[in-house]
C-alpha cells in the first residue's frame, strides 16, 4: 500500500513538473505575442552617424508596423562602447537594442583593457542591417584632387584626420591609410561620426574617412570633397567616386557593417519576432532603394549569421590592431 502511495505521488509530481516545463515556452510565446507593449529604445552613438540614420529609419518603420514608439537614445563617446554597455546590462526583455558595428563589437576588445561587456556573450544578435564603405573626404580648401596629391601634400605640411572615435572603422581606415601610404597624419578622435564631419566642415581637421550616409548632404552640396572609397572597385552606392585601388593605393579596403543586437538571454520568441519584422523591412525594394541612394546596402541575415560574422571580424581585426600598434588616443 505504501509503495502504491509513493508511486502515485511520484506520478503526480512528474506530471506537475512536466506541466511546468511545457508552460515555460508557452509563457514566452505569449509574451512575444504581446510584444511590444511599451516603447523600444535603440541605443545610438551620436547624431549624424550611419548608425543613427539606420536606427531612426528602421525605428520609424517599426513604429508604423507596431503602433508602438521606437526611440533612439544616443550615448556618444568611447567608440560606441558607452551605448553598448547600456544594452549589455539592460533587462533581458527585448526593449533595449543597439545598432552595433565594428567599433563597440570588434575593435573595442583590443583597444580597451577593462571592456565592461563581452560582444559574443552579453548580446543576442538579431540581424545585420546594412553594409557599405568609407569615403575619404577632405575640406574644400585642401588643394589635393586625388590620393597621390594628398600623400604629397601630407609630406609638405601637417595634416590631421578626424574619426568617429577610437576603434571605429573611420579610425582603423585612417591608420591603414597611414601605413600603406607611408604618411604621418595626426589622428583626432571625436565622439561620433557627426562630430567628425563637423570638424571637417569647420576646417578644424582636413581629412576623414566617413560613410556615404554620414557625408551624403555635404557631398551633394560640395561642402566636402570625396577622393576615394575604401574598396577595390567602385561602390554601387556612390558610383561617381573612384576606389582606392583606382586612385592609386591598395591595401586599405575596409567594409562598414551594421547590425541590431539586444541583451543576452532575451526570450527566443521575442528575438524571433524582432528578426522577422526588421528583416521584413530591409527586404522590401523600397527600403533597399532608399538605403542605396544614401550609400548603404541593405544586408539582412539570420541571428546565427550575424554572430558568426562578428566572430570572423574579431579573428580578422584583433591581430591587425595589435600588429599595427593601434591604440585608443
Amino acid at each position: 500500500m505504501e509503495k502504491l502511495k509513493l508511486a502515485v505521488q511520484g506520478t503526480m509530481l512528474g506530471a506537475i513538473f512536466g506541466a511546468v516545463l511545457i508552460a515555460v515556452p508557452a509563457l514566452a510565446a505569449e509574451s512575444a505575442d504581446k510584444f511590444p507593449s511599451k516603447p523600444i529604445r535603440i541605443m545610438g552613438q551620436g547624431a549624424g552617424s550611419t548608425a543613427d540614420y539606420l536606427s531612426r529609419y528602421i525605428g520609424h518603420r517599426l513604429t508604423e508596423r507596431w503602433g508602438q514608439a521606437v526611440v533612439v537614445d544616443n550615448r556618444a563617446g568611447a567608440g560606441g562602447t558607452l551605448a553598448a554597455e547600456v544594452v549589455a546590462k539592460a533587462t533581458p526583455d527585448g526593449y533595449s537594442l543597439i545598432m552595433g558595428h565594428a567599433g563597440p563589437m570588434v575593435s573595442a576588445v583590443s583597444l580597451y583593457k577593462n571592456l565592461p561587456y563581452d560582444p559574443l556573450k552579453d548580446f543576442s544578435p538579431i540581424t545585420r542591417t546594412a553594409s557599405g564603405v568609407t569615403v575619404l573626404v577632405v575640406h574644400p580648401s585642401v588643394p589635393a584632387k586625388n590620393i597621390p596629391e594628398l600623400v604629397a601634400l601630407s609630406k609638405q605640411r601637417n595634416l590631421s584626420y578626424a574619426s568617429a572615435g577610437n576603434g571605429t572603422v573611420s579610425h582603423l581606415t585612417g591608420e591603414l591609410f597611414k601605413q600603406v601610404a607611408k604618411v604621418d597624419v595626426q589622428h583626432i578622435p571625436y565622439k561620433s561620426a557627426g562630430f567628425a564631419l563637423t570638424s571637417i566642415l569647420s576646417g578644424e581637421t582636413q581629412i576623414s574617412f566617413l560613410s556615404p550616409v554620414t557625408a551624403y548632404a555635404q557631398l551633394k552640396s560640395g561642402k566636402v570633397r570625396a577622393l576615394a572609397v575604401s574598396s577595390k572597385e567602385r561602390f554601387s552606392g556612390a558610383p561617381d567616386i573612384p576606389s582606392t585601388v583606382e586612385a592609386g593605393i591598395s591595401g586599405m579596403e575596409a567594409e562598414l557593417w551594421f547590425g541590431l543586437f539586444t541583451t543576452a538571454k532575451v526570450p527566443k520568441p521575442i528575438v524571433a519576432k524582432l528578426h522577422k519584422e526588421i528583416t521584413g523591412i530591409l527586404s522590401t525594394e523600397e527600403v533597399k532603394a532608399q538605403l542605396l541612394q544614401r550609400g548603404a546596402i541593405a544586408s539582412p541575415t539570420t541571428p546565427e549569421e550575424l554572430q558568426a560574422y562578428v566572430k570572423s571580424e574579431l579573428a580578422k581585426w584583433t591581430p591587425i590592431i595589435k600588429a599595427a600598434g593601434i591604440k585608443a588616443d
